[in-house]
């Protein structure tokens, strides 16, 4: 039993990974709007957040809430993307857009 975990655990984080990709503020802007994102601090495994979210860890999800690690994006964060047209890695883990900004 333990393997089919393992198993199914490997192949969502392939999928998760496969979907991750790159967006400019435009895009991900109408999700903003919906209430949807959240924002992935710089320096975390994007992948591993999106597997914990739709895994339902809620041990992982509340240590990253409480250490400010993932939050909801909010009306300030929406206002400087909006200036600098910001630019992102994100993945859907449904009904959550996971975004994790880009800074080069």
């Amino acid at each position: 039993m333990a393997d089919c975990v393992v198993d199914s655990d490997e192949l969502l984080r392939a999928r998760l990974n496969a979907e991750t990709g790159r967006l400019g503020w435009k895009e991900l802007e109408r999700h903003f709007a919906r209430g949807v994102v959240i924002k992935v601090a710089p320096g975390m495994d994007l992948v591993e957040v999106a597997l914990s979210v739709a895994r339902d860890d809620q041990a992982a999800i509340a240590a990253w809430l409480a250490a400010g690690r993932i939050q909801r994006a909010s009306s300030e964060d929406a206002s400087g993307w909006h200036e600098c047209d910001a630019r992102f890695w994100a993945v859907v883990t449904a009904p959550w857009v996971l975004a994790q900004e880009i800074t080069e």
